[in-house]
């Protein structure tokens, strides 16, 4: 039988009592996925402060970080729609670990010469995998199952993402962070030699583990290999007409979603890559205690995850979404004018109400493109490059307000307004493909 899922694709689903289990296995390894690149990102935030302090940066310079991995979702989207299209879901998701393994790895020689255009080009590639991977990983969540609970799997996937995103900051403080900070006067009065060894071990602390990440990607990569996957291919309609990539823009909703998406992943990469700075600025704590309470962050995160999967049974997706931008554009303004540990605290709301909405925006702007949802996907990844621009936007904003860290918070203020319109209005669709 064929059904009609939430995004107006067409999919085969078995019909014979007990069949629908043949979905759970395959959605389990699915949402490992959804773990393994919210623990990448979550280690972002560790490796903003620690490089920045490794290889002597300033805060623009330190941000190029995310500028290296999300600017290449914005370079691969495209590609990465084009790879499922000629080899499918499974192959590509393959693909997607052994390319982020390739730059995990990459971290060792980075690591081993100190050098920041090496990290670059390792985060590069690890953005590169990433964007194959969610390319595919999140339209196969949306229709992996029965067409009316697209949302539900997709924001319960999404949830592991934010378990990722707890694990992935208390995880680098305690193997990558050495709690160890240097003055520039003293820094300064080092002779060469103990500087260069300081600092060669301080940018050697991320080797372990991302030798093991990889590893633990390859191990993935092999388990999907050996696991067969249910063929997910969308059937076009006879009536239906197929735009190419530039013209399903077309579809209004899809274009706000593109929009929001891109603001969304600004703001959230802006909160997180600028916590532990602000951590110890404004509420004065040490390193590893920052990094500590960028979990405690994390956990928020994860919960606002698994809470709003609840919630969307009994509300509506773009008012959830809608009701949630209001809560963060009032705790940003807590962030930017309050003090102490309530900055902190309003960091941490800001993470339980940003978790649904990446799944959330992905699933409305996914809705009514039926055959050409491969291509509509691909666009919400190519957005994701919001998370390479508006974090050095805001590293060059604290800057220019001499290392004001909290300034800078009015840029997710903004993100969060716009992502605001879209949940209200910019999520209806006017058109769709018949």
């Amino acid at each position: 039988m064929q059904v009609t899922n939430q995004t107006g694709d067409q999919h085969e689903v078995p019909t014979e009592s007990g069949k629908g289990n043949q979905y759970l296995l395959p959605f389990i390894l699915i949402t490992s996925l959804f773990f393994l690149w919210g623990m990448a990102h979550g280690l972002d935030g560790i490796l903003i402060p620690h490089l920045k302090k490794a290889c002597q940066l300033n805060n623009s310079q330190s941000t190029l970080i995310d500028t290296a991995i999300f600017f290449a979702y914005f370079i691969m989207a495209i590609p990465a729609g084009m790879i499922i299209k000629k080899i499918g879901y499974k192959n590509s998701i393959i693909t997607g670990l052994l390319v982020f393994a390739t730059g995990a790895f990459l971290f060792v020689p980075a690591a081993n010469t100190r050098t920041y255009e090496l990290f670059l080009f390792a985060l590069f590639v690890i953005g590169c995998g990433l964007t194959i991977l969610e390319t595919s990983a999140n339209p196969y969540a949306a229709i992996l199952g029965p067409p009316e609970s697209s949302s539900f799997r997709l924001n319960l996937a999404a949830s592991f993402n934010g378990l990722a995103a707890m694990l992935g900051p208390v995880l680098g403080g305690i193997f990558i962070l050495s709690g160890i900070n240097h003055t520039p006067e003293e820094m300064a009065a080092m002779p060469e030699a103990t500087k260069a060894a300081y600092l060669l071990e301080e940018a050697s602390a991320v080797k372990l583990p991302y030798i093991v990440l990889g590893s633990i990607l390859v191990l993935v990569a092999i388990m999907f290999y050996f696991m067969h996957l249910p063929s997910m291919k969308s059937k076009q309609t006879e009536n239906e007409i197929k735009p190419g990539f530039f013209s399903v823009l077309k579809f209004s909703h899809l274009t706000w979603a593109v929009v929001a998406q891109f603001f969304y992943v600004g703001a959230q990469v802006c909160v997180t890559s600028f916590f532990v700075r602000i951590a110890q600025k404004e509420a004065g704590l040490d390193e590893k205690t920052a990094a500590y309470y960028l979990g405690i962050y994390g956990f928020l995160f994860m919960a606002g995850r698994f809470s709003g999967t609840f919630f969307l049974k009994f509300v509506k997706d773009y008012v959830l979404l809608s009701i949630y931008c209001v809560a963060n554009i009032l705790l940003c303004l807590v962030a930017i004018y309050g003090s102490g540990i309530v900055v902190i605290y309003a960091l941490g709301g800001i993470g339980f109400f940003m978790s649904i909405m990446f799944p959330t925006i992905f699933s409305l702007g996914l809705v009514g493109l039926k055959s050409n949802t491969e291509t509509g996907s691909s666009w919400l990844v190519m957005s994701i490059v919001g998370g390479a621009i508006l974090p050095y936007a805001m590293g060059t904003l604290i800057d220019m307000k001499h290392d004001d860290i909290q300034a800078g918070y009015i840029i997710p203020l903004v993100c969060f307004v716009i992502i605001l319109y879209f949940g209200a209005f910019g999520h209806k669709v006017k058109n769709s493909i018949s």
